[in-house]
Formats: C-alpha cells, structure tokens, sequence
C-alpha cells in the first residue's frame, strides 16, 4: 500500500468527516489541498470528472463519497469500529444528517458570509448547490436558523441520559455525521453560539468530537498523489455479488456515473465491477496511467452510452 491520500480542502465540511475518522482511528494519512471551487485540474484526471470532495486515493485507486471512503477504511483499519450499532442505524444517520440538516446549514453558511466570499464562490455554490433558491436567502434565514436549532435539539436530546456519544460509550459514524453540521456552525456561521445556548448535553459531545483530532497528516502536493498513481497498478475488482441488482449494464461496457443528489456531473469510464454496495469503472490519462474510481452504490446512477 502506498498509503492514503485524502484530496480535500480544510474548510469542507465533508472533508471533515473523514479527517474526524482518521482521529477516532489513530491513522497516519497524506493530504492534498485542492481549490474550493472549480476548476480543479489535478484532480480530474484521478476522479474523471467528479468534482465532490472529499475524495480517497490508494495508489491507483480513488474512493468518491464519504459514505465509501468510511467503508473502505473500516475494512483496512476495523478497531477501533465505526460501526459498533450496526452500518444500518449509522447509514440512517448519515442520511439525516447531509439530507434534512446540511441543506440549512450550507445556506446559513453562505448568507451569513456572503460579504466576504469571491464572486467566483458565489457563481460556483449557484450552480453546485442545485437544491439552494440564493435569491431567498435574505427572507428565509429566520427559518434557516429555526431548523438548524431544532436538529441540534434534536442532538442534545439524545445526549440528555448522559451518554458520552451518540450511540453509546465509542464514537461512531453516528456520532462524526451529526458533527459536520455542528462543525460547520462554529466555523463558519457567525450566530451558531447563540442557536446553541443551553444545550449543555450537545456542547459537551461536540467538545469530546474535537478532541479525537485527525489522526497524522503529511502536506504533499498533488504532484505526489499523481505519480503515486502513475507508478501504481489497480487493485483488483472483482466482489463477491458482482452484478447483484445492477441492471443498468454489464461489465466491459462504457457506462457514465453520475450522483443524484447535487453536483451531478457524469464520470465516464469502463464499467470493471458493480455490487450491491460499490461501482467501480476503469479509466487512463497520460498523468496518471489507468485507474479505477469507486463510487458507492447507493446515490449513484450507472447509465450505458449507447452502442458501446
């Protein structure tokens, strides 16, 4: 292994939850800063296209979406588990937490700073953040707030037995998805102390958060992470349900991916695996030599091109 390369900026918030595993699991980890906005021109030509971050590199594989990254570290580093009740009850957190509460908090961070950021970021946020009205920000932040403090009652709730985590006495993904938005607030929206007076249970949970770190990073530049894949092979791709529920189409052909949810820009590949839980397609660039990309199966449209 040639050790993991996490392409990410310090102010993404999902980029943070996987900064947050490496911590709960003591890892050591290499970190490639890419732009915020695009055009990011050193990372495409790993991810094809994908312009989400973070994004995981292992030699000449990269993993897009938190929600695989996480797996995939679990089975290379299993103790301490992130999955301790089950990948189900964690999954549904995840679900809420970037479904129901990012929504209000990525607004609230934009209006709130709005001053403050290039036009270039403004422009860029527009157009990724396709479930975002921008031109309402103004007249809707009083429920922007409303919301963002009642999922964080929501938190505190869970705490008010004293427990010291989410889901019991261990951090788990639970506990790092219901961070990101808390994470974000303090951050990055000016008026969060206030949304959070007196909630005592959850200030205290998130102040245990903070102290689990991010395990040890290395700054490299993305010339590194380039050539890690250059001289890198891709690891096989063969799973054990190859196919189970694809449909879309069969292995060997040209396929794009795209996500369903926002940023929803096609990768184009060769379709070298689908499974219950993984897409993985197959490309080459001169910068990088061939490389497989991952996605999760879930949230991820497979589509054939036609007539090939």
């Amino acid at each position: 292994m040639s050790g993991l390369i996490l392409h990410h900026f310090d102010l993404s918030p999902f980029a943070e939850k996987i900064r947050k595993v490496f911590g709960v699991k003591n890892i050591d980890w290499y970190s490639v800063q890419i732009p915020m906005i695009m055009p990011k021109p050193d990372l495409m030509p790993l991810t094809g296209g994908y312009r989400k971050t973070p994004v995981l590199q292992i030699g000449a594989d990269t993993y897009c979406d938190t929600s695989l990254i996480v797996d995939v570290l679990e089975d290379l580093y299993p103790a301490p588990t992130l999955f301790g009740s089950g990948r189900l009850t964690n999954h549904a957190f995840q679900t809420w937490s970037d479904r129901e509460v990012f929504p209000f908090s990525a607004a609230l961070s934009l209006h709130e700073n709005a001053e403050n950021l290039p036009d270039s970021v403004i422009r860029d946020r527009r157009e990724y953040f396709s479930f975002l009205d921008f031109e309402k920000f103004e007249a809707d932040a009083p429920h922007f707030r409303a919301q963002f403090a009642a999922h964080a009652t929501k938190i505190n709730e869970q705490l008010s037995d004293n427990r010291d985590f989410l889901l019991g006495r261990a951090p788990e993904w639970a506990d790092i998805n219901a961070c990101l938005n808390i994470w974000t607030a303090h951050g990055h929206i000016p008026g969060a102390a206030r949304m959070f007076d007196g909630l005592g249970h959850m200030n205290a949970w998130y102040a245990r958060m903070t102290e689990l770190g991010e395990g040890r990073r290395t700054e490299v530049d993305a010339h590194y992470a380039l050539d890690v894949a250059q001289k890198s092979t891709p690891d096989p791709v063969e799973s054990p349900d190859t196919c189970s529920g694809a449909g879309e189409a069969a292995v060997g052909t040209t396929v794009t991916v795209t996500p369903t949810d926002y940023g929803c820009v096609p990768v184009t590949g060769t379709l070298a695996d689908v499974s219950a839980t993984r897409i993985s397609i197959s490309r080459s660039s001169g910068r990088t030599g061939d490389v497989n990309v991952h996605f999760p199966r879930t949230g991820f449209r497979v589509e054939a091109m036609n007539g090939r």
